[in-house]
């Protein structure tokens, strides 16, 4: 059977033989992966089994560093292609525009929702209650405001030659970040969200393919600076034991929101590795 006609038969539901469902499994997540995190055209996968979703979806979350990677890589190649013709910091503008284009502004929307909600919620009921109010208060928006400055003004400040590696494994490496923080929290019980619907099924076996799904993003970067590159994970797994630890204490339970803001401030604490040089020093960092 070729690549065409496993495709032919996942997009118009039809059986596949049982030697070849593993790979359809995995074209399956793969399809699914790029829906959830992107409006980029795909084949059409049926989801309308609850059961059946809920296990695509689970298994779908070890490509997110996969597609992270492939959105930084459109990202970086539009503001590359964009600095030929404006400043660098206009490239920045237009590429962070396009990406906001690709993925319908997923992440933003959810950093100015966790920002809103627990930022300006006392309570357990006051962080859910203000989680569901669409409309985007004061703390919503100074902090996605200081978001997209933060990691545009980060994206400006890298050299052309290291600009596309760093940010395809931002991009890569916070959609890697929800892993690890959806094993860690339970997902609340009460509220619809994709912590929930994929629950508890994200084990070390997952983990791991996960993991080797974010090699590819991370390997330019990893050749271009190493040390900063390791800073940037150690970076990313701090700030996902945070947010864990603060999710719990506050509502007790993971949620889409918070998984949103965890990518998004993961891609900025990368990108802060990435051009951060030690004042005072000479030589700086590697």
């Amino acid at each position: 059977m070729t690549r065409h006609e496993l495709g032919g038969r996942i997009r118009e539901g039809r059986p596949v033989p049982p030697r070849y469902a593993a790979v359809a499994d995995h074209v399956r997540s793969l399809i699914v992966a790029v829906q959830f995190l992107t409006r980029l055209p795909t084949p059409r996968v049926d989801l309308s089994d609850d059961v059946e979703r809920r296990l695509t979806l689970g298994r779908a979350t070890a490509y997110f560093p996969l597609v992270g990677a492939l959105v930084g890589a459109l990202t970086g190649a539009t503001i590359l292609l964009a600095a030929r013709f404006w400043p660098v910091g206009l490239a920045v503008v237009v590429g962070l525009a396009v990406e906001a284009v690709v993925t319908g502004a997923f992440h933003e929307d959810a950093v100015a929702d966790f920002c809103d909600a627990f930022g300006g919620g006392w309570t357990r009921e006051d962080v859910l209650r203000i989680l569901k109010d669409s409309r985007i208060g004061s703390f919503g928006a100074l902090g996605l405001g200081l978001a997209v400055a933060l990691r545009g003004g980060a994206l400006a400040s890298l050299e052309t030659s290291q600009l596309l590696a760093a940010l395809v494994a931002s991009a890569c490496l916070g959609r890697w970040a929800v892993l690890p923080a959806m094993s860690a929290l339970p997902p609340l019980t009460d509220r619809e969200s994709l912590s929930r619907d994929v629950g508890q099924r994200i084990g070390l076996k997952r983990m791991a393919l996960g993991t080797v799904m974010a090699v590819p993003g991370c390997v330019g970067f990893g050749l271009v600076n190493p040390v900063r590159l390791a800073a940037a994970v150690a970076a990313v797994l701090a700030l996902t034991l945070w947010l864990v630890r603060h999710v719990e204490r506050r509502i007790g339970g993971m949620n889409g929101d918070s998984l949103g803001f965890l990518c998004y401030a993961s891609q900025i604490a990368v990108l802060l590795s990435a051009c951060a040089s030690w004042r005072g020093t000479s030589g700086g960092l590697p």
